[in-house]
């Protein structure tokens, strides 16, 4: 998931000019009269962004420089809450086109995003590295014991000091400058990372013409194949790629050269040495992001990076990686063990690799549990699943209620908007989800929002969730593995940090938090998905409405802890692999990244033949450039949040009212307002332990729990 307002950059005169086409026409202009400043999607063109990005730019420099020719002295007033009002336009149509360029985008966007990172990148620093204005915040902050501030207002001085110190504004005028270069730099590699893998991703769709190459398919798996090859003009089948190596064909298909094929197309989607590959610039990025934290004074990326993290050293999140391995990889190996037997009772004469994975374990899985998706899939259909699962949860917890709006423009016409309404009626959140795959969204799934909440501002949040599930043939249900169901509940454990927040500043509202405390809501949310009285709610037979057999259920919930070696591991060697890229120091020559990747994985005793990493890090978005550089180890970091949180509910009641009103009001609401592990203690009643995680992953003796994916 990616979060958080985008500052963008100072005004040149090139800037200055693209602002001339600025004016109350653009759809920008001013604040949306729509309910709860909903964007207005149907009046929005392609060519409104960038005079918008331009003048919003220009607008907050104004607004910057007036605070720092204030001749009054720095006050928390006309210094810090004025800094918070700044660049209300830009942020306005920043989150709308990250929205857009993230989920819907096309080529005239992508030129926009191509022509503004950089500048967007100088904005941000014509802002943290501004002396004057960093002089009065210093002012405040040194001042701030004697100021009488309340606990919120206070958290927002020092939280503005530490970003701007994190920035660079402690830096030298020559060094600012070498810095100011770099961000420029890494912005638009970041960017052209975005624009290559996405190109990369639909080029190493699987197509064929053979519809035998598909054997083990439903017809529903063929149809929607059938459909997606349509979509492109093409003859015959065609299986998109998902972000992650594995792919979810490789559950069902029987012929072992066709999943050979579509993993080699996954694992080698940004190596093909053609304009879509990604290696010389993923090299560029670790070595200029090494050189920023040297110049920054720290000895890695990571090290410079995890200041403001709950973690706050590589070598605090690499020993709780490290500590989780062993485990993981046993249970791995023991499943790799079971598969190759299955194997070599079937005869087949190989030994496991990884596009065999799945495709047996799902054997292995049925002989073990009798249990198959395509037994599963028809009690969760994705409307159910949301109405009177995701929402069922939300209402017996939060009180919370929901009505779908179709007066709501969207940007695109599988997006559904709802109306989120509290406990006592009053209107809380615009929540837009949009679940299904295009070639033109980016992969994985996340949350953001649209309009930020904040008294300060008179604003409710607008929040949206994005996946990528597979869109059914015309007048087929879509129906959802047990994964998907997780990955909703997941997202919208995110959505409702975003719609709970009830915070006066902007900077610190909702889920702009630490990334290794992020993910806690999210995933914590996951396990309402297999609670029993929730379950029984949304699990029910597309056709018939009857609900999921108990028998059939015992063996589903039996199999939950089912290939969590593998699932772990995968996840623990991509978190592993980024450290390693992020601990580079700055003096270190230009990486190979096949190289590199192959012996990081080694040193960290996770080079397995038949396990490759969730991601390979010629496709590893969340790190190079999604926010997450540095910080993929925050989901298993915040899985032991989550899973010790689940562990406190279940010991105090379970789904209660009275539990959900107390973790909204201690934490859900409270944004980055206090300390998070303060925050986080202060709700549990004592600090997080590993036991839980490791039960729930079933890497341990004791009852079993959900499975979890990244």
């Amino acid at each position: 998931m990616t979060t958080g307002i985008s500052i963008a950059l100072a005004a040149a005169a090139s800037a200055q000019t693209q602002s001339a086409a600025f004016g109350p026409a653009n759809p920008f202009f001013a604040k949306s009269a729509l309910p709860f400043q909903a964007p207005p999607f149907d009046k929005i063109k392609d060519a409104d962004y960038q005079p918008a990005i331009d003048a919003g730019m220009a607008l907050q420099i104004r607004e910057i420089d007036a605070i720092t020719a204030d001749p009054a002295p720095p006050t928390f007033d006309n210094t810090v809450v004025a800094m918070e009002r700044s660049g209300q336009l830009l942020n306005r149509v920043m989150l709308v086109f990250n929205c857009v360029t993230g989920a819907n985008t096309n080529d005239a966007l992508q030129k926009v995003q191509d022509f503004e990172a950089p500048r967007l990148a100088a904005h941000q620093d014509a802002i943290y590295l501004n002396a004057p204005l960093f002089a009065r915040i210093k002012s405040v902050y040194d001042r701030r014991a004697s100021l009488h501030l309340d606990p919120e207002s206070l958290r927002l001085v020092e939280y503005d000091y530490q970003q701007f110190v994190k920035a660079g504004a402690n830096l030298s005028d020559a060094d600012k400058a070498k810095l100011k270069e770099l961000n420029q730099e890494e912005a638009s590699l970041e960017n052209d990372f975005t624009t290559r893998l996405l190109a990369a991703a639909k080029a190493g769709a699987y197509s064929t013409a053979d519809k035998s190459a598909l054997d083990g398919s439903s017809d529903a798996q063929l149809a929607a194949a059938a459909l997606a090859a349509q979509g492109r003009k093409l003859q015959g089948w065609l299986i998109p790629l998902q972000n992650t190596t594995q792919q979810p064909a490789l559950d069902y298909l029987s012929r072992r050269d066709t999943r050979k094929a579509i993993f080699d197309n996954s694992w080698n989607r940004a190596e093909r040495g053609d304009a879509n590959d990604t290696r010389a610039i993923i090299a560029r990025l670790a070595q200029l992001r090494a050189q920023k934290a040297a110049l920054l004074g720290y000895p890695s990326y990571a090290a410079w990076d995890l200041t403001d993290q709950m973690a706050k050293t590589p070598e605090a999140a690499k020993q709780f990686l490290d500590a989780l391995v062993p485990a993981s990889t046993a249970r791995a190996a023991a499943e790799a063990h079971d598969i190759q037997s299955l194997i070599d009772a079937q005869h087949g004469g190989f030994t496991l690799q990884p596009w065999d994975w799945e495709f047996y374990a799902q054997q292995v899985r049925k002989a073990r549990y009798d249990l198959d998706e395509a037994q599963v899939k028809p009690y969760f259909e994705l409307n159910n699943v949301l109405q009177n699962g995701v929402f069922y949860a939300a209402h017996q917890l939060y009180g919370l209620t929901f009505k779908e709006r179709k007066d709501i423009p969207v940007y695109q016409q599988d997006v559904r908007v709802f109306e989120v309404f509290d406990a006592d009626s009053k209107p809380l959140a615009l929540w837009y989800c949009d679940y299904f795959k295009r070639d033109n969204k980016n992969g994985g799934a996340w949350m953001d929002v649209l309009v930020n909440q904040s008294r300060l501002l008179g604003q409710l949040p607008v929040v949206y969730n994005v996946a990528n599930f597979e869109k059914p043939a015309p007048g087929e249900p879509a129906l959802l593995s047990f994964d998907d169901v997780t990955t909703m509940f997941h997202e919208f454990g995110h959505a409702l940090h975003g719609m709970f927040a009830d915070t006066v500043y902007p900077s610190i509202s909702g889920t702009q938090v630490p990334r290794d405390f992020v993910e806690f809501p999210s995933q914590f949310n996951e396990h309402w998905a297999s609670y029993p009285a929730v379950f029984e709610h949304y699990a029910r037979h597309y056709k018939t409405g009857a609900p999921m057999p108990a028998e059939l259920r015992a063996r589903l919930e039996k199999s939950k802890t089912f290939n969590q070696g593998y699932d772990f591991t995968e996840i623990l060697a991509a978190s592993e692999l980024d450290l390693q890229w992020h601990t580079l120091p700055a003096a270190a020559p230009l990486q190979n990244p096949d190289t590199f990747e192959t012996e990081a994985l080694q040193r960290t005793h996770l080079d397995l033949s038949y396990l490759p990493p969730r991601y390979r890090s010629s496709y590893f978005l969340h790190i190079w450039s999604n926010g997450y550089a540095a910080g993929y180890y925050a989901y298993s970091w915040s899985e032991m949040l989550d899973d010790d949180a689940y562990q406190w509910f279940l010991d105090h009641g379970g789904m209660t009212r009275a539990n959900g009103d107390r973790f909204r009001r201690m934490v859900l609401s409270r944004g980055n307002t206090q300390d998070l592990e303060t925050m986080y203690e202060a709700w549990l009643g004592g600090k997080p332990s590993i036991e839980p995680m490791l039960k729930f992953r079933g890497l341990k003796q004791g009852d079993a729990g959900p499975g979890k994916g990244h």
